[in-house]
This record gives structure tokens, C-alpha cells and sequence, in this order.
């Protein structure tokens, strides 16, 4: 505050320290209000003048003691920003009126209503809750997360549903403690195994007369409990078999049973059933954890007792805690005793422990000697070897040894492990021997660098709501390499492309090829991308491939409806008909499909008979409109899209001016009446406003404009006595009728002047006509006519700019017509008032004769020679 502040503060303080206090005035005013509105006034209670001490918030007028809102808009939150809920947001203000003659002080106290300016907030619009599978429908569990609302009373009441529940949860609000709370409520039962994670939208709508709502995520995670028990698949029985020589801890078989639940809850425990029988204890033992059966002893040949010994195994699966009954499969393990002869390999190509290594797609290549030992003749006597099944290997004798070669090139991607089984038989007429000679040799396909990554899909399609979060994962792209070990390891990254933004915003993990958006989409950007995706693998040289990923953005309702303007004005002809259009109220919604369908409506539609057609995008009038009542109309439109789950709102200003059509003829105030007479003295002075004709008319500009016009007199010929002008005359725009000649004793009578009264309207004038009445006598007594006066024909005849060219030489036709009649009808007149002079002067001569000439005629003898015989008599004033 600077000093010239303080110091008015400090005289104003001084100045009111003597005045007394006398009362308060409340007024309200709701918050947001433009400036210049009038909320209120104090002159019903306190005579003027007024002076408000400080006009920050508002102002009063002086004179009339109404409040109007400043520049300084009110805004409740702000001003009363801890206000609890329920009380009033106050603004005290001090004015000074006069009571008596005595200054007092009178407290104004400025209430500010609230109006529904502020939307739901939430404090966290991602919730997330855990509810365990087995709990119990009905069960509450508390959201302490709830939307907070800046306005108050109804305004503030918040109402909460769920959207997207399925029917498994609803929300309830408790209100008993006088604190609103809020729950979840299980409404059906919940099973982790069939849907572990519910996704909702928590939706908070307050009470105001066009409600706002807020939303938020709700993620309900069910967890898991122990309701499932182990169980084997029906295939699971297995058969084995276990030949002679196989070392101690040789796994043999292995079972695996499976628990739907999750971690502890899906433990599994393995056990040999204490039914098997002691063979197969002191043969097998079994893995607890894994199910692997393995050998407890080595099986030499005499370990064995026979040649077709089984040995069966009854397997347990049950869960930690034994609340199930145990799961139960069983594996058959056969017992073969054989004894075969080595055979003498000496390895050609490449050999690691005793297998061979060969490269992929080499042409037809020797891979190893083939030898058998001299003292195998007790076994096989003469034979030949061969390779047991149709396996890309071939043997070929050579000097009494076999050479083993490939018959075609191996295709790592085709198969990448080869067991090629040698075996030989008896020849013809030699002792039997045991059983066929079978000697394994592993051959190891080596990979090379020969196939690109390939994906899943050429081209991806996506579609991705805007207002992602960013970093939330989008996609996952896939490409595999049928090459293996390092040649298959695939890495993705994104391939620049011309829209330089799209790689600002989107990230791949070049190792799992998770495609992410590092920002938030928005629709009326762009609504699609289209992105490159290079996977590469680590060969040497690397191969590559390319997948393209289009990304569709879905719209969401995040844009409210734009009118173009805040304020329309529009101007009409206040006779408009019915459901004309009065103009257009153009709005836009940058949304899409129904987000950006928007239907407007007139917010007040009982100020005046106006709808919205929003097909058309323009404002109708539904009813006939008369300026005269009321010349404008202030209109509040209100512009609602179509989204979900909640539509977005805007307002706008429209005031409509009806502009004056000349519909109203004027109306003559002064005469009251056809039949109201003024007395006119004969010695009235010239120059003498006798009378005046006032008359108003209801329209405006132009339309309103009235002038004033004899149309006819009477009696016609009392205009001769003057030269051929009237005594009388009338100011054609003040409607003054005042007294041009000086009166005669000719002119005594009654006079009627015809009176056209009319507006200056377009395109045609419109007329009233009265009478004025004059009565021309000695004295001044009253006078009032028994019957309206009857007008010779005249004509009103149009100005000049008034005419139409067309119908101008009409006119003149006309008036020329009318004068020649006219002419004919004067003289014939003139002949009529020469005779009736003549004769009068006859009688008068002949009177004169026979009475004193200084002796006052009476009792009617003394006439006044008039055309119109009327009677009139003492009544109304002109």
C-alpha cells in the first residue's frame, strides 16, 4: 500500500470515528459474475446519497444506492479458502448513508455464493487394492483415496460408481460418523485362477445443476490362496527302459504334476508310494522337488535278474501343507541285459568327445573310419555293417573297413543332432549270436549364419488410446532366427524414418522388442504413426529384417466444445416468423466420432422463445417478437458433447437485438377526443398558440418520427375572408396550432380542421387522423360537439421520395383529375356563396330599416352561418 492509500484510510477512519453504526444490509452474490451487474441495492432501507468506503470487489451508485460487481471478478475458493463446508464466504464492507442529517456507518455484508466452477479432483487417479480370492461376497474394504471438491453445499456432494466392474465389485459411501467414507464392496466371488487382475474406473459426479465428475483407475489385484491341489495329466503313466551297464545316478524318468496356484501355494512334494516293493527301493531313488527318477546302484549285468524284468514305480504328488489328497502316477521301468562288441572308430572330420562336429550346408564329406575288432567274429562272424534306419549317411567298404560319409548337406535349422545307429547281423551259416551288433555315433550339426530374424507378422496394426502414461508398454515384436546359439540372439531397434517425431516419442528395448511411448498421445496432433522396426541378428556378417508397426491413437472425450466466439451478437426485424433462422452459433469439438458430436441448447430458455437447431448449427426464433415489450434478449447456450464416460461442457453468451419495423401507428394524446371544441376570442392577438396536438408513437428512429398535416377544413370557404389562407396554422412538426391572421367577425363559427397525423416509417408511412375544433365567438365559454364532423374528400399524397418512379406519371394524372373537379366544385360554391351574400345582404338591409342600429340582436336571431349545423354546448376543453 503506498503512503497516499494509507493516509486516505487513516482521514476516512478519523472521519467516521464520531459517526454511530446503524444495522448491516446482507447481500448475496454469486461468484464469477462479469463486471457491471447489478446484485443488489440498500435504497429500501437507507435513504440517499451512498458512498461505499472501499470498491475493490464492488461498487454502489450514489444516487440510487444499487451495487454492481467490479473488474476484480469474485471467486469464492479464492477468497475463502479454508471456509468449512456448510458456512457462508463472507466479504465485509462499510458504507455511509444519511440518516436524518446525521452520517452513519452500515455494515455491507457481501455474501459469495458458490456456483459448480470446479471439477472432482482425485489425489491419486491410480488406485490399487489387493483382495484375497477366498473372500467373502459382501466383504468391504476401505478406499481411502477419494475425490476432493473446491465448491460447496450441493455443489461438493459427491456421488462415486464404478465403471467396468463386471458385476464383481460396487462402491458404497458411508456417511454415519459424519465423515463420508468410502468402500469397496465384493459383490460376487472372486477366483484368481480364472482373473487375477479387475481393472475399473472410479467415477466421482458432484451434485450441481450441470454435474462435473472425475475419474480415476482402479486396480483391484486378486491374490492367490491355497485352493487347488497337484494334479498329473492324464498322460503322465510313463515306460522306460534301462539296459545293462547304465551308472548309478542315471535319470531315467521324470513326472511332473502341476498346482494352478501360485508360489508357496503351488509347492509340490514328490514320493515314492510306500507300496512299491523292495526291488524297486534298492533300484531307484526320486527326486522330492523335481520328480527326477534316477538309479541308486549301477546296473551291471548280473545286477539284473533275467532279461525282462519290470519294476513298478508308484509316484505321490501332494502339497506342503497335506491339505489335499495326494496326486498318483506310475512309471514301468524294463530291465534288458545285452552285451555288444565295441567298434573301432577313427575320426576324420572334426571330433570332440567322441562326437563329430560338421558344419551345416557342406557338401557330401567322410566323416570317420569304421573298424571292427578281430576277436567280434564269436559275436557276428561274417557280416557287413550297415546304418539303421534313413538317416543323410551312407557306408561304403573299404580294404575290410567302412568309410562313413554324408550323403547330402545337413541343415542345422532342419535338425541339429544326428545318432547314427550301426548295426550288423550273422552272416549266413555262422553260430547266432546274441542279438544285433549297434554301435551309436553322435554327429553334432555346427550352425552357420544362414537365416534372417523373421517376425511373427510382416506389418503390425496397434490401436492406443491418447493420454497414455508415459512409458507404458504398447507392444511386443517378436522375430525368431532358426539359427542357433549366437547366430539366433536377435536385437531390435526402431529405423528412422521422415517423421522425425514419432522416434522422439517411441523407445524399443532392443533386447525383448517391448515397444514403449515415452510421452502421451494426442489424437488432434496426429492420430496415427507408423513406425519401422529392424531386427538384427549377432552372425557374422549379421542378418537382418524389418517389421512395420502402425499405431491407430483412439480418441478420448479430453477436449470440451469451443463456440467460436463467447459472445454472439445477432440483429433481427422484430417481425421474423416463426422458426426463422436469427444466425449462426457455431461450435467446434476437436474430439472425434461421438467425442465431437456436441448438441447445443439455450440454458435459459424462458427468457424468450429461441431454440438451438443443432442440426443446422443455428439459433431459431419460435414465436412472434415485439420490440415494443422488449428490444433485446440475453441468451446463455450451453454446448454438450456426446463422450464417455462423462461428457465435456462450454457456455456461451448470445444477445439478440430486435430491430423496429413501422408497425405502431401513432396515437394522438392531445385532443383527447373528435368531439373536444376550444373557444377562440375574436380579439385573440396574432401569433397565439391556440392549441397543440400531441402524439407519440411506439416505434423508433424514422418509425417514430410523427408530422402534422391539414388534410381538410371546415367550413372550406372561411379561407376566403384571409386572402385565401386560413386563420389558422399548424406547425407540421411541434403540432402547434396557432393563429395566422387577425379574426374577423366573418369568421365567427365553428371552425374543424382535419388533422392527418403520420410517421416517417418505411417503406410506407402510417396515419392517424383527428379533429380539431375551433369556436370563433365574442366570449370565451366552453364548447363541446354532439357528433364527429364529416371531411371532404381529400387526398394524402406522397413526398416526393416517399413515390415510386413507376407510379409517379399515375399521380399526376390523379391530381390533375382531382383538381379539375376540384376546380368545378369552387366555382360552383362561389356561385352558391354570392347568392347567399346577396340574399343576406337583402335581409340585413331590410332589418336595418326597421330596428335601431345600436340594438343588440338576440334570441338566435343572430346566427353564424355555418355549413355544418351543429349544436355545441358548454363540455370538454380542446
Amino acid at each position: 500500500m503506498n503512503w497516499a492509500g494509507f493516509l486516505q484510510i487513516v482521514l476516512v477512519m478519523v472521519h467516521l470515528s464520531p459517526i454511530s453504526c446503524h444495522g448491516s444490509v446482507r447481500i448475496s452474490i454469486p461468484e464469477e459474475q462479469d463486471s457491471g451487474i447489478c446484485v443488489g441495492s440498500i435504497s429500501s432501507t437507507f435513504p440517499p446519497p451512498y458512498q461505499l468506503l472501499t470498491e475493490d470487489y464492488i461498487r454502489m451508485d450514489k444516487k440510487t444506492g444499487d451495487v454492481f460487481t467490479t473488474n476484480h471478478r469474485l471467486d469464492r475458493e479464492s477468497l475463502c479458502p479454508d471456509q468449512p463446508q456448510g458456512e457462508d464466504c463472507i466479504i465485509p464492507q462499510r458504507t455511509i448513508v444519511f440518516v436524518g442529517l446525521e452520517e452513519t456507518a452500515v455494515q455491507l455484508v457481501v455474501v459469495v455464493e458458490d456456483i459448480n466452477d470446479n471439477t472432482p479432483v482425485f489425489d491419486n487417479t491410480d488406485i490399487h487394492k489387493s483382495v484375497p480370492e477366498n473372500v467373502a461376497v459382501g466383504t468391504s474394504f476401505l478406499l481411502d483415496n477419494q475425490a476432493v471438491d473446491r465448491d460447496t453445499g450441493r455443489n461438493a456432494q459427491l456421488r462415486y460408481h464404478l465403471e467396468g466392474a463386471a458385476g464383481f465389485f460396487t462402491v458404497k459411501k458411508d456417511e454415519s460418523e459424519g465423515t463420508a467414507i468410502l468402500f469397496l464392496v465384493v459383490q460376487k466371488p472372486l477366483d484368481r485362477e480364472t482373473l487375477d487382475l479387475h481393472e475399473m474406473t472410479l467415477v466421482a459426479t458432484d451434485q450441481g445443476a450441470v454435474p462435473l465428475t472425475a475419474t480415476a483407475a482402479l486396480s483391484v489385484e486378486v491374490t492367490d490362496v491355497d485352493d487347488n491341489c497337484p494334479e498329473f495329466s492324464p498322460g503322465s503313466p510313463q515306460r522306460v527302459n534301462i539296459t545293462a551297464g547304465s551308472r548309478r545316478g542315471t535319470a531315467v524318468a521324470q513326472v511332473r504334476a502341476t498346482d494352478p496356484d501360485l508360489g508357496f501355494n503351488a509347492a509340490i512334494t514328490y514320493a515314492l508310494s510306500p507300496r512299491v516293493s523292495d526291488r524297486a527301493k534298492e533300484l531307484f531313488t526320486l527326486n522330492s522337488q523335481t520328480g527326477l527318477i534316477s538309479l541308486r546302484v549301477d546296473l551291471h549285468v548280473d545286477t539284473a535278474s533275467g532279461g525282462g524284468e519290470e519294476v513298478v514305480l508308484k509316484v505321490l504328488a501332494s502339497d506342503p501343507r497335506g491339505h489335499c489328497t495326494p496326486a498318483d502316477t506310475q512309471v514301468t521301468a524294463s530291465l534288458l541285459v545285452t552285451q555288444q562288441p565295441s567298434l573301432k572308430i577313427r575320426f576324420l572330420a572334426e571330433h570332440r568327445n567322441q562326437t563329430i562336429m560338421l558344419q551345416e550346408n557342406k557338401p557330401p564329406t567322410v566323416l570317420a573310419i569304421l573298424e571292427l575288432p578281430g576277436d567280434t567274429s564269436r559275436f557276428i562272424g561274417s557280416s557287413s555293417l550297415s546304418i539303421e534306419g534313413e538317416e543323410p549317411f551312407s557306408l561304403s567298404p573299404q580294404n575290410g573297413k567302412y568309410l562313413l560319409s554324408t550323403s547330402k548337406p545337413l541343415d542345422y535349422e532342419m535338425k541339429s543332432e544326428y545318432h547314427v545307429s550301426v548295426v550288423t547281423c550273422s552272416g549266413v551259416g555262422e553260430p547266432k549270436t546274441p542279438g544285433h551288433f549297434r554301435e551309436v555315433i553322435r554327429v553334432l550339426v555346427v550352425d552357420v549364419n544362414d537365416n534372417a530374424p523373421q517376425f511373427l507378422q510382416s506389418h503390425y496394426h496397434l490401436d492406443v488410446e491418447e493420454n497414455n502414461p508415459p512409458g507404458s508398454s504398447l507392444l511386443t515384436v517378436t522375430a525368431s532366427d532358426a539359427d542357433g546359439q549366437q547366430n539366433s540372439r536377435v536385437t531390435y531397434r526402431l529405423v528412422p524414418t521422415s517423421h522425425n517425431e514419432a522416434a522422439a516419442i517411441f523407445r524399443i528395448d532392443s533386447v525383448t522388442g517391448q515397444l514403449t511411448a515415452s510421452a502421451s498421445l494426442d489424437r488432434e496432433q496426429r492420430d496415427v504413426y507408423t513406425l519401422s522396426v529392424l531386427a538384427r541378428d549377432s552372425g557374422s556378417p549379421p542378418l537382418e529384417s524389418t517389421a512395420m508397426v502402425t499405431i491407430r491413437v483412439l480418441d478420448q472425450n479430453d477436449n470440451a466444445p469451443v463456440f467460436l466466439t463467447p459472445h454472439f451478437f445477432f440483429f433481427i426485424p422484430e417481425d421474423v416468423p416463426p422458426l426463422a433462422q436469427v444466425g449462426k452459433v457455431g461450435v467446434l469439438d476437436a474430439d472425434a466420432g461421438p467425442n465431437g458430436e456436441v448438441e447445443v441448447r439455450v440454458l435459459n430458455g424462458s427468457v424468450g422463445p429461441f431454440i438451438v437447431d443443432s442440426a443446422q448449427g443455428t439459433l431459431r426464433c419460435t414465436a412472434g417478437l415485439d420490440r415494443e415489450r422488449q428490444d433485446r434478449y440475453e441468451l446463455l447456450l450451453l454446448a454438450t458433447d456426446n463422450g464417455r464416460p462423462s461428457p465435456l461442457t462450454s457456455v456461451a453468451r448470445v444477445t439478440v437485438f430486435l430491430e423496429d419495423v413501422n408497425d405502431n401507428r401513432p396515437k394522438v394524446v392531445l385532443p383527447s377526443s373528435n368531439l373536444s371544441c376550444l373557444p377562440v376570442s375574436l380579439a385573440t392577438a396574432t401569433g397565439t398558440m391556440l392549441t397543440k396536438i400531441y402524439a407519440v408513437d411506439e416505434d423508433s428512429g424514422l418509425n417514430s418520427e410523427i408530422t402534422y398535416t391539414v388534410a381538410a377544413q371546415e367550413p372550406p370557404g372561411s379561407t376566403s375572408h384571409h386572402g385565401g389562407r386560413s386563420p389558422f396554422k399548424l406547425d407540421a412538426r411541434t403540432g402547434n396550432v396557432t393563429l395566422a391572421q387577425r379574426l374577423m367577425g366573418k369568421d365567427l363559427g365553428m371552425h374543424h380542421l382535419f388533422i392527418v397525423v403520420s410517421d416517417r416509417g418505411k417503406p410506407e408511412p402510417l396515419h392517424t387522423t383527428i379533429w380539431v375544433n375551433l369556436l370563433v365567438n365574442d366570449t370565451l365559454e366552453p364548447c363541446h360537439l354532439e357528433t364527429t364532423p364529416t371531411p371532404q374528400p381529400y387526398i394524402l399524397s406522397k413526398t416526393t421520395s416517399e413515390s415510386s418512379a413507376c407510379n409517379r406519371e399515375a399521380d399526376r394524372e390523379g391530381q390533375a383529375q382531382q383538381i379539375f373537379l376540384i376546380g368545378l366544385g369552387m366555382m360552383g360554391a362561389s356561385l352558391c356563396m354570392f347568392l347567399g351574400t346577396v340574399i343576406l345582404y337583402l335581409k340585413q338591409r331590410k332589418r336595418s330599416r326597421r330596428k335601431p342600429k345600436d340594438k343588440v340582436l338576440v334570441n338566435g336571431e343572430n346566427q353564424i352561418p355555418l355549413r355544418i349545423q351543429d349544436q355545441y354546448y358548454t363540455g370538454e376543453m380542446l
